[in-house]
Parts: C-alpha cells; sequence; structure tokens
C-alpha cells in the first residue's frame, strides 16, 4: 500500500474520546501532511458517510472512510486507543481506527490498494500485530505490506485468487475439499462436488466493508469445506461472476448495502440478502442458512427491482447512474417506486377485499370503527378490516412518489417525494400524479445537491436544507403548475379505460398478458401489475376488469408448467418434474415467478408459449368482463371476482394453450433420457435447487 500512509499519518496514543474527536484527530495528521485541503469539509463528508451506516465492526475496528473533493491523494491514517472509542459495533469500542480518504475522481487502481486494507483487517494476525506495534514508522510499513505480519501458509490456488482480488473486483475462493469436518469437506474428500455459493457484496463507498465482508465469507467458506465465489460491487465498478459459476451454485448470498446490480442473473436460487455488515459478523451463520435454505428448496423471487434485506439500510440503487442510457435509468427509478409500494397494495388490498367477502361491498361506507365497534358483529369486523386496508390503501401514492425520488437521488429526496405523493391525492392526480411527483423530487434534489455549498453548511445540507427547499419547490409545482393538467389527465385516462368495451378491451388484455409472462417478475410484469393496482386507489369497473385480467395472466406460466410435467414427463428432467408439483400452488396463488426455472433451462421454448397463453388468457377475462378488487391471491380470492367461472375459463383456457405450445416445441427436438437431462440440469445449476412453494 505503498504512500498511502507513513509514520506521520500513524498515532499509536490516540487520546480522542468519541468518534468525531478520532476522526479529525487523525484528519488533522492528514491535513499536515497535506494530503486534505480543507479540514471541515472533509470531516463533513466523513460525518455524512457515518450517518449512512455505522464504520466500527466487530472486533475492536474502526473503519470511517469516505470519498472527498478535499482529498488530494489517497490516505490512510491510523490511531490506536487504549480505552476504545465508538463506532457502532455490536461487541463495543475500537481500539483500532483507520481514518480512509480518498478523492472524489480516484481511479480504480486506487480504490483497490484501499480495498486490500479491508481483507488485511480480517486477518488476526495483522490486527495482533497493530495492537502490539511501538514504533509509527514500523506500523506503516506493516500496513503498507512492507512487513507482513506472520500467518499459516496458503496454498498456491489461494495465494493467485488473492493476488487476482488485488487486481480486480472478483475474487474466486474454492472450498478446500477434505479436512474441512464439515459435510461439504467430506464429500469433496469423496470426489464429490462441493456445496457451492456465489455471493455479492457492496457497501455505499465501496471502498472497505464491501471487501471485508467477501473476505469473511471466504474465510469461513474455505472452514465450512464450501465453494464461496464472490462478487464485490465496489465504488470503481464490478466485475461480473461468470454465468456459469452462478448456474453451478447452490445458493446466493447478498450482503449488501445498496442495491445489487444485475439481480436478474441469480434467479432460481435460494437466496440470504443481508446487510454488509452480517457478511462481515456473522458469515458462518450466513453460509449455513444458506445450505438450510438450499435443503427445503428454498427458491427466491428476484427480479430487478427487488431490494429488501433482512437487515442493514438498503440505498438507491445506482446500477445505471450517470454513465447509463436515460430510459435504462427511467426504469430504475420507476421500479424503486413500484418495489416499495408493492407491500403496501397487498396488506392494503387484501385486507379490503376480505371485508367484502365478510360483509359485502357496502362495508365500504361503514361508519368509523372508532365511534362504532361491536365485538360480536362480523360488520363490524369487516368495516375494521376495510378501514385499516383503506389506511394502508392511502400511503400508496406517497410511497410509489417518495421511493421514486429515493431512487433518484437517495435519503434527501424522501420527504419532497412523499410531500409531492400526497399533494397528489389532494389536487386528484391520482397514480399517475405520484408518478410525476416522484420525478420532479428527484429531478429537484438532484440538482440542489449540484450546488456548491460552504462546508459548514455540508452536515445539515441532507436533513435540513434540502428537504425544506425541495419540499417548497415540489410543492408549488404540484399545486399551481403540474398538478392540475395531471389530474385533467388522469380523469381522461380513467374515462377511456371505463369506456373499453369490445375489441378495445380484449386487445388492452392481449397486451397485459403479454407483459405479465415476458420477464415473469422483471421489470415488464411490474409495469403491467403497477398498472393494474394504480387503478385500485379509486376503483371503477374499467380498472377492476383490468386488475383480474393482469392477476389471470400472472397465473398462466406456473400453471402451464405444472400441467406439461404432468401431461408429458418424459420432456423434462428429474428436477423440473419436482419443480412442476411445486408449480402448481404457486401459479394458484398468482406467483409467477413459480416458472422461473423452467424458462432458465430452456428461454426459447418457454417463453413464447407462456406469452401466448397469458394473451390468451387477457384477453378472454376482458371479454368476459371478470372484475378484482383484490390486488393478490390467486384462487384464493375467487368469491371477490366478479364473472368468478369464466374468469376461471379465462385461465384454465391460457394454460392449456401455453402447455400445448410447450409440449410441441419440447417434442420437437429429441427427447434427451432422464440420465442425459440430469447431466443437463447439473450444468445449468438447476438440479440441485428444486423449488418449493
Amino acid at each position: 500500500m505503498s504512500e498511502l500512509i507513513t509514520a506521520e499519518l500513524v498515532d499509536l496514543d490516540l487520546s480522542a474520546a468519541t468518534k468525531n474527536a478520532a476522526a479529525r484527530s487523525l484528519a488533522e495528521r492528514m491535513v499536515a501532511a497535506h494530503r486534505v485541503t480543507d479540514l471541515d469539509g472533509f470531516l463533513a463528508d466523513v460525518a455524512a458517510r457515518e450517518a449512512q451506516m455505522p464504520t466500527g465492526l466487530d472486533g475492536g475496528i474502526g473503519i470511517p472512510h469516505c470519498r472527498s473533493r478535499h482529498v488530494n491523494a489517497p490516505t490512510l491514517a491510523f490511531g490506536r486507543s487504549a480505552a476504545g472509542i465508538d463506532f457502532g459495533a455490536a461487541d463495543g469500542p475500537a481500539d483500532l481506527i483507520f481514518l480512509v480518504a480518498a478523492p472524489a475522481g480516484a481511479d480504480d487502481d486506487h480504490l483497490t490498494i484501499l480495498s486490500g486494507l479491508a481483507r488485511r483487517l480480517m486477518d488476526p494476525e495483522f490486527t495482533a500485530a497493530l495492537r502490539a506495534g511501538t514504533d509509527p514508522a514500523a506500523v506503516a510499513a506493516l500496513i503498507r505490506g512492507e512487513e507482513p505480519a506472520e500467518r499459516p501458509a496458503v496454498d498456491e490456488e489461494r495465494a493467485e485468487d488473492e493476488e487476482r482480488a488485488e487486481d480486480g473486483e472478483q475474487a474466486e475462493y474454492p472450498g478446500p475439499g477434505a479436512g474441512s469436518g464439515s459435510e461439504a469437506g467430506d464429500a469433496g474428500a469423496a470426489g464429490s462436488v462441493p456445496f457451492r455459493i456465489v455471493a455479492v457484496t457492496s457497501c455505499p463507498t465501496g471502498i472497505a466493508h464491501t471487501y471485508m465482508a467477501a473476505e469473511s465469507l471466504a474465510a469461513a467458506g474455505r472452514a465450512e469445506g464450501v465453494e464461496v465465489t464472490v462478487e464485490t460491487q465496489g465504488s470503481g465498478g464490478f466485475k461480473k461472476l461468470d454465468p456459469a459459476v452462478i448456474s453451478a451454485a447452490d445458493a446466493v448470498i447478498w450482503a449488501h448495502d445498496v442495491e445489487v446490480r444485475e439481480k436478474a442473473r441469480f434467479r432460481g436460487k435460494p437466496l440470504v440478502d443481508v446487510g454488509v455488515k452480517a457478511g462481515i459478523n456473522r458469515p458462518a451463520e450466513l453460509i449455513a442458512e444458506a445450505r438450510r435454505k438450499a435443503a427445503r428448496g428454498e427458491i427466491a423471487a428476484v427480479s430487478e427491482s427487488d431490494g429488501g434485506k433482512d437487515s442493514g439500510d438498503g440505498g438507491a440503487d445506482r446500477s445505471g447512474a450517470p454513465d447509463a442510457h436515460f430510459g435504462v435509468r427511467l426504469r430504475t427509478y420507476l421500479m424503486s417506486g413500484v418495489s416499495y409500494m408493492v407491500p403496501f397494495v397487498a396488506a392494503g388490498g387484501l385486507l379490503i377485499a376480505l371485508s367484502f367477502a365478510i360483509g359485502g361491498y357496502e362495508t365500504a361506507s361503514a361508519k368509523s370503527v372508532a365511534d362504532h365497534f361491536v365485538w360480536g358483529e362480523a360488520d363490524s369486523w369487516a368495516a375494521l378490516l376495510n378501514q385499516t386496508g383503506s389506511a394502508a390503501f392511502a400511503f400508496l401514492v406517497p410511497v410509489l412518489a417518495g421511493y421514486i425520488a429515493y431512487g433518484m437521488a437517495d435519503r434527501p429526496a424522501l420527504v419532497p417525494g412523499f410531500v409531492g405523493g400526497s399533494i397528489a391525492l389532494t389536487v386528484n392526480a391520482g397514480f399517475l400524479g405520484g408518478l410525476v411527483a416522484g420525478l420532479l423530487a428527484g429531478a429537484v434534489v438532484m440538482a440542489i445537491q449540484r450546488v456548491p455549498v460552504h462546508a459548514t453548511l455540508r452536515g445539515i445540507m441532507p436533513v435540513l436544507v434540502i428537504p425544506l427547499i425541495a419540499s417548497a419547490v415540489v410543492g408549488f409545482l404540484m399545486f399551481i403548475v403540474v398538478g392540475k393538467p395531471v389530474a385533467s389527465l388522469q380523469n381522461a385516462l380513467t374515462d377511456r379505460l371505463n369506456g373499453l368495451s369490445g375489441s378495445n378491451a380484449v386487445i388492452l388484455g392481449v397486451v397485459l398478458g403479454l407483459m405479465m409472462c415476458f420477464d415473469m417478475g422483471g421489470p415488464l410484469n411490474k409495469v403491467a401489475y403497477a398498472f393494474a393496482v394504480g387503478g385500485l386507489a379509486d376503483p371503477t369497473d374499467g380498472s377492476l376488469k383490468v386488475m383480474a385480467a393482469v392477476m389471470a395472466a400472472g397465473m398462466v406460466p406456473p400453471l402451464a408448467m405444472a400441467l406439461a410435467t404432468t401431461v408429458r414427463r418424459k420432456l423434462f428432467t428429474k428436477t423440473e418434474r419436482e419443480n412442476g408439483r411445486a408449480a402448481w400452488v404457486l401459479g394458484a396463488s398468482f406467483i409467477t415467478e413459480g416458472a422461473i426455472p423452467f424458462a432458465a433451462a430452456d428461454p426459447l421454448r418457454v417463453i413464447p408459449s407462456v406469452m401466448a397463453g397469458g394473451a390468451v388468457t387477457g384477453a378472454l377475462s376482458m371479454a368476459f368482463g371478470a372484475t378484482l378488487r383484490a390486488p393478490h391471491g390467486g384462487v384464493f380470492v375467487v368469491p371477490l371476482i366478479g364473472q368468478p367461472l369464466l374468469y376461471l375459463l379465462a385461465v384454465a383456457a391460457g394454460t392449456l394453450v401455453a402447455t400445448a405450445l410447450v409440449v410441441l416445441l419440447k417434442g420437437a427436438r429429441r427427447a434427451a433420457p432422464d440420465t442425459a437431462g440430469e447431466a443437463g440440469a447439473a450444468g445449468s445449476g438447476d438440479s440441485r435447487v428444486p423449488v418449493a412453494a
């Protein structure tokens, strides 16, 4: 780590009592070394990074870091505290503090060198040597790698992987096979294939936590006899995992605090989805969880817009950021809003639907349960469910707008986004107004962020100045400028939708069916679904028909694959037949992703077939005039469907069409024997991952 740290940047007796004081003390050394040009400006950037997520790590390590325009060269300062300083780690204060400073335009090579420190911090010998050092020059040399700490010997293949990791963004760590004491290790010793995991790690700046999580997972994998291949999505970009490696993997681990890029590559695999700190602090638990999910056959429904994690705080998806095509970025922004909106739709819509099932449609006009509720009356319980669901639905447009803005400009855009979405409801601009409000809020915040401000204001910009100014601007635009025109357009679209009949309605059903079945949970599927649920916020006869057509078409792909594997078993591998049994339940539950394993294994035959079936179902549903007030539920909400028998007939017709086509297309090629099919499935990574409901 040449020139990143020198003796004057080492403080072996750091006396600071707080993390802010520690950062200032180490930053002052950087200023004295002419590495930082503006002390207060740099510290404001450090504080902004710290506000995103604490930088304390288990094991007594604090690693505050940021990229800043006030840094003129990649720099590392090290302090050792006898008393310990709280950096937010779960196991207590940190005694080893590293302040990492990278220029705003740091090149990839320097960022890769900085990431090397993160990897070395996972080495107990390295941290022990830092705690024992007495000479600042020697400690600086140790950190630079000129005087490496004593460590166990590693095999040649592992050493080559570490060298490759230093040169790029991706590292592969194969399991050791025999001698691990684990089941995978024993299997390796016997000559069979060990358990394989692919992982993605990322953090907001991509400098430290990203690589520490990668190293931690790799080390835990070696201890367990598990092959772990890690893709580090750092700030200097990332090198994609080989598709063959992903295909052959038994499970996936995401340890991230920003959105994983190009997530669709990992579809059809058991997934453990956590924050980056979990990857650092408890990698063995994550590997064990991945193995349990694989054993149970739990398949994650992964789409480009998914962003939830079990822990950690997600950031906006920057996968397509400034250099991406505008259309790609726009889709990313919109999908960010839709993905956060869907849980509100599902919860609120199903509660409302259940209330109608109990008390009938007149439940919507019941008195407030806060004023009138009788424990023994079914109507009171129906009203309670309806009013609770309506409360959830009231967030639909503000959440959509808020998280579109969040996808564009991160946390500072949340407040103006939510405000704009609420105003959209006030001026009756509806779902379309929410889209416009979210885009306006994001654009306004991005514009404000480009304005240079004095260093003393940087700390309060994200939490006070930007939300204040942006909310005022968005409020003006939505109330005075665009709100009423958008409301007029929304009303015109609603009237047009209500007036759809005959061939026009059928054509809309065909289009929606094709979109629902093309990528099965991907962007087109989400657009069609968002269009449908947007109409439920202010339901009309036309919007209820659209919702029915969308859900009907979305049920077709898994149902068709389930039926095909039943009637023509020899055309499918053993694993696909197992997946087919689960697909019955997934399809009946309106989980379109149940067909993904089939589409991934044979896209040229499966996708066109299910698209044709979805188009037939969508067209028939619209032609029959079927309606639906619930945003989800599949066959379990049939009592809430208008024209239920004709609706089920539409689903059955589309399923039969898709089944016939896929059987015909697969039968046109020579059917491989089961054993060959199993080998092919193993090569594609499907055979070890059965789908379960």
